[in-house]
């Protein structure tokens, strides 16, 4: 069982940057990779970017160059940096944890607006 606990988020101006933490935990757990969604109202989550266990990171096209995903394995955290905000980028953005036994573990979400 991983417990995910997902941090930072808020109000941004537009232009601004954003960090947002995801923590993982549990006892005994490997994690083999970590997905950041973004879900905008009324709509599904859809997948922004990933980490895999090597280190290999993917991001949607849409925010390459802006998003950053990037990890702390030592203490199992995941990030997500996001530079340039936009308007469009206002949504709740939620953590992805899979562990090596093929189990998904969401964090609860953080609201990210954009906003002047």
């Amino acid at each position: 069982q991983v417990h995910v606990v997902q941090s930072g988020g808020g109000l941004v101006q537009p232009g601004g940057s954003l960090r947002l933490s995801c923590a993982a935990s549990g006892s005994g757990v490997t994690i083999d990779r970590v997905g950041w969604y973004s879900q905008y109202p009324d709509n599904e989550r859809a997948l922004v970017a990933t980490i895999t266990s090597d280190g290999n990171t993917n991001y949607v096209h849409s925010v390459k160059g802006r998003f950053t995903i990037s990890r702390d394995i030592a203490r199992n955290m995941f990030y997500l940096q996001i530079n340039t905000l936009k308007p469009e980028d206002t949504a709740v953005y939620y953590c992805s944890v899979w562990d090596t036994s093929g189990h998904e573990y969401w964090g609860q979400g953080t609201q990210v607006t954009v906003s002047s």
